[in-house]
């Protein structure tokens, strides 16, 4: 019986294919060593916590924790590294399959932010009420005082200029309450900066949206790239634009948390302008190994509860706490983190062994963009540890030092190993990505052309992009070209492929 929509001259068009089946685009990737949790401190009870209740890849749940704490603690002080001071700020990017519980995990540490943000929207509700009146009756004032000001009566215009003068500047308005975004553009997330809080998060769990959306766009990835690299930097963003003007926005301070599925990281790890940029050695970067299939035991132990319960009071202790501000609310003006003695020179050491590594023909030669940052890293992690275990630490101690190389190290090696997903070409990810689309959401075993740029990914709905891909799907066996005139559902086609399944090629 022939499959549906395709008719019997099908089988008789189609061209033969090799009998071992498709050849892989790409290497397969090496698994990664397991992760270090004993390294995270005083995070560590949460995480295990997390992982106990979802069995979720350990992994998955530590980047959590790691960019919600730095999220707390970021506003709070700038931790001192080998070259200055920089910002407990945090990127982290995790890389897990649709169901390997990355919602889960995010949630159940994320319960404080969302807590508080729903509480802070309460209170903004009101406090914008009483905003608006204040205003008005400012403007009218205002308004009043000008127009004496004006007038030809002499007494009175001294009178209302004095006045204008003791009546102020224009009523501020309460700080907008959000905490995080999910997928703004770069526009929108200084927009927030602009009404809000001055220490946010860009978190999302579905992060393709993100990655494939308006802020990474061909128009917009540029300008992304460098305002977020900005943002990591702890540099002052400057907009200037036609209608507003010229905007300035010091002492921002930004955490990032994107889990996305490979099938939307992969570009992203192999695009040119994101590793030239050094955007991606600013994060923290992960894929571990799935635990789907061994997620079998029944209930989890009670003490997770306990351990969660904690973690929520903490961070909700920090976003209650007052950040240390400058001339206003919406500038910080965190305070200085020293290294002790000896955690400086565990520092220095770590640098040392990194910096001999990225020599020629040495391990780490193809990833000296995030070898030249593993010491910051290394730095910025041992300071959002003692931050969220001490908010009035001095220092950063040898013991959270040493949490924060290990963790620096783990994270080079995942840099390592992934890397390689970055060293393909442009074309070899677009026809990876065309070969997953047709392998997962294309539903007939044959594929038009006009089929892909209606319904495929969006980075191939042009026929100029999507020659390319389709002639390597061909040569990897992936698809068998059909002759001219083959009916498919319907109609004889002028070009038209065969869809090579694991089923059908081995």
């Amino acid at each position: 019986m022939n499959a549906p929509g395709i008719n019997r001259n099908f089988a008789a068009n189609a061209q033969p294919f090799t009998a071992e089946g498709p050849q892989p685009l790409m290497r397969e990737i090496p698994p990664g060593e397991p992760y270090p949790v004993h390294a995270l401190g005083p995070l560590r009870a949460a995480v295990q916590a997390v992982q106990d209740v979802t069995q979720a890849p350990v992994g998955i749940a530590a980047q959590s924790a790691l960019s919600i704490a730095s999220l707390a603690v970021q506003g709070f002080a700038d931790v001192e590294t080998l070259g200055g001071h920089a910002p407990c700020s945090l990127f982290c990017l995790t890389i897990a399959e649709s169901g390997e519980r990355k919602s889960s995990c995010d949630r159940l540490l994320m319960r404080g932010v969302r807590d508080y943000e729903r509480a802070q929207a309460e209170t903004y509700r009101a406090a914008f009420s009483e905003y608006e009146v204040a205003r008005e009756i400012w403007i009218g004032k205002r308004k009043r005082l000008m127009t004496e000001a004006a007038g030809s009566d002499k007494l009175k215009a001294a009178a209302a200029e004095a006045d204008l003068r003791a009546l102020g500047s224009e009523p501020r308005a309460p700080l907008y309450p959000n905490v995080t975004a999910q997928e703004p553009t770069f526009e929108g997330l200084l927009k927030l900066y602009q009404i809000g809080r001055p220490a946010l998060g860009l978190f999302s769990d579905e992060a393709g949206g993100f990655i494939g959306g308006h802020a990474m766009n061909s128009d917009n990835k540029l300008k992304t790239l460098a305002g977020l690299s900005q943002l990591w930097n702890g540099d002052t963003v400057n907009r200037i634009r036609s209608g507003d003007g010229a905007s300035d926005y010091p002492g921002r301070r930004l955490a990032m948390h994107l889990m996305a599925q490979p099938i939307a990281a992969r570009p992203l790890l192999a695009d040119p302008q994101a590793s030239g940029q050094g955007f991606l050695a600013r994060f923290l970067i992960t894929e571990p190994p799935s635990a789907i299939g061994t997620r079998l035991r029944r209930g989890h132990d009670p003490a997770s509860d306990t351990a969660l319960a904690a973690f929520t009071a903490r961070l909700s202790g920090l976003l209650d706490t007052p950040m240390p501000t400058g001339d206003g609310p919406q500038e910080l003006a965190p305070v200085r983190l020293p290294l002790s003695a000896g955690a400086k020179e565990l520092l220095w050491r770590f640098y040392e062994a990194v910096e001999a590594a990225q020599a020629s023909g040495k391990a780490m030669e193809h990833v000296r963009a995030y070898g030249s940052k593993a010491a910051e890293q290394a730095a910025r992690i041992a300071g959002v540890l003692t931050l969220w275990g001490d908010l009035d630490a001095h220092e950063v101690t040898p013991q959270a030092m040493g949490w924060g190389i290990e963790l620096a190290q783990f994270y080079l090696g995942e840099a390592r190993r992934l890397a390689e997903a970055g060293l393909i070409s442009e074309g070899t990810a677009k026809a990876e990505r065309l070969r997953l689309w047709l392998m997962t959401s294309w539903p007939h075993d044959a594929v038009l052309p006009s089929d892909i740029l209606k319904h495929g990914p969006n980075s191939l709905r042009e026929r100029k992009a999507l020659d390319g891909p389709l002639l390597m799907l061909v040569k990897a066996g992936h698809l068998v070209a059909l002759d001219p005139g083959t009916v498919i559902r319907g109609g004889a086609r002028k070009e038209a492929y065969r869809i090579v399944r694991p089923a059908d090629g081995f």
